[in-house]
């Protein structure tokens, strides 16, 4: 049993399609499979980002008044149904101004509260009865930014009087972890590439180069460095994920292209256009004004970690498969190899369509 299956195997030298090479391939294709197949309940429509946050933004204007802007998302024509509920002290200077925008509501009203809103507890009804966290962000009239995040299962906090950067951190690595976990399209590009690389330190330097090159654009969008239509940049990266699943299914064939001989390149280029992507994802959750730079870095640093927490599942989910496949012996069909990537393909592609046509 020297030679027995094993998780993580090596790209061979033109002979992709040995005896070896294919044995110890094998342990990939069922593993992938169901990870495909639920990835495939979701049905092909699904989109990049269907859970939406909700966004407060409360900023101070003089000592006692603040303008509040109440964004929330709307899903197949149904607002949110989640409401603020401030201090009993707090009163409407105006009342709330609602205006319509494509997929969201945006509330607008000013508040004025005797002492102003430092040690006094805000809560959102309804958010525990919804699956949507909610970003909220403070700008106090010193210039300080307090932001933080609240969950279903906490769905109040108390405004500071001077918020520190910890509190930041740790807000936008989480936003950044969830940001990657809920993209479908994200984690089907980062899939396509575990399958090319078959893991190991070839995997982790070509999701470093991934992530380093989606920071560039992702920092230079959000600072206004540069302006790209979303729609388009959504479509570009539905295309980088079908040539992708192109570039393994020469491989299987024997034509070792770009991605199986230097993946991390092929990670780096396209990472520029998902960061667009991510970009997108960060404007409408917005940064503290104090904290950009803090906000920036650890954003991408969630996301980082969303990659290997996602990649982590899929080893482990092989690791099960194989050693299941060792004790029953399940054969597996020679044609079973390219089923991951025409399905990845197949997703993509019509994403591809589905993008472009709603340009």
């Amino acid at each position: 049993m020297k030679d027995r299956d094993t998780t993580l195997g090596k790209i061979g030298d033109g002979e992709s399609m040995s005896k070896t090479s294919t044995r110890r391939s094998f342990i990939f294709r069922p593993s992938f499979l169901i990870l495909l197949f639920l990835l495939l309940l979701a049905g092909p429509a699904a989109q990049a980002h269907e859970s939406r946050p909700a966004y407060l933004e409360i900023d101070q204007i003089t000592a006692s008044r603040y303008q509040v802007i109440w964004h929330t998302p709307v899903n197949a024509g149904a607002r949110l149904q989640v409401g603020l509920k401030f201090p009993d002290d707090v009163r409407n200077v105006t009342e709330p101004a609602i205006q319509e925008l494509p997929g969201s509501l945006v509330e607008r009203r000013l508040i004025e509260v005797s002492g102003g809103l430092a040690g006094k507890r805000i809560e959102l009804i309804g958010l525990p009865l919804t699956i949507t966290d909610v970003l909220v962000r403070i700008k106090n009239l010193e210039g300080t930014t307090q932001t933080t995040r609240l969950t279903p299962s906490a769905p109040s906090f108390v405004v500071e009087a001077s918020p520190g950067v910890s509190e930041v951190a740790r807000t936008y690595t989480v936003l950044g972890v969830e940001h990657i976990l809920t993209g479908v399209d994200h984690l089907l590009f980062i899939l396509a590439l575990l399958i090319i690389t078959q893991g190991g330190w070839k995997m982790v330097k070509t999701v470093t180069a991934f992530t380093v090159s989606h920071s560039v654009t992702l920092t230079a969008v959000t600072l206004g460095f540069v302006h790209v239509p979303t729609k388009p940049v959504e479509a570009v990266i539905a295309l980088s994920i079908v040539f992708v699943a192109v570039e393994i299914l020469h491989w299987k064939r024997g034509r070792v292209g770009i991605a199986a001989k230097a993946p991390w390149v092929v990670a780096f280029a396209f990472g520029l256009i998902h960061g667009l992507g991510f970009a997108g994802g960060l404007s409408d959750i917005g940064l503290p004004a104090g904290h950009i730079p803090t906000a920036l870095l650890f954003f991408s640093l969630g996301v980082e970690s969303g990659h290997f927490m996602f990649i982590g599942a899929v080893l482990a989910l092989i690791a099960l498969v194989a050693r299941a496949r060792r004790r029953i012996n399940i054969p597996v069909p020679s044609w079973a190899q390219f089923v991951p990537p025409y399905a990845i393909g197949g997703i993509a592609m019509f994403w591809v369509i589905q993008r472009i046509a709603a340009f």
